[in-house]
């Protein structure tokens, strides 16, 4: 029988590029769409670090990590809208 929900993670990194003010309107962009579609949302937001190696010539980058339980179509749709979203340079959305 099919799991109707699943716990997951999705670890995100923004670009050094953009303000602190464009990264805080990513996140909470980010965040309503996960609200909307999940139960049990936590946010880290663990800042600014540097990259294990450099991606687009970036070295650092700005990490969030989301954990939430939803159902097993979401991470698709939330990964469709990552891959077109400016201002993300990585991502992994992984489950529990």
């Amino acid at each position: 029988m099919a799991k109707i929900n699943e716990s997951y993670e999705a670890m995100v990194i923004f670009s050094s590029k953009l303000d602190e003010e464009a990264v805080t309107a990513l996140t909470d962009k980010f965040n309503g769409m996960i609200e909307a579609n999940a139960e049990d949302v936590t946010l880290n937001n663990w800042g600014k670090r540097k990259l294990a190696y450099a991606i687009n010539y970036e070295t650092e980058g700005t990490y969030v990590l989301w954990s939430f339980t939803s159902k097993t179509d979401f991470p698709a749709e939330l990964e469709r809208v990552l891959k077109i979203t400016d201002g993300v340079i990585r991502f992994l959305i992984t489950v529990k």
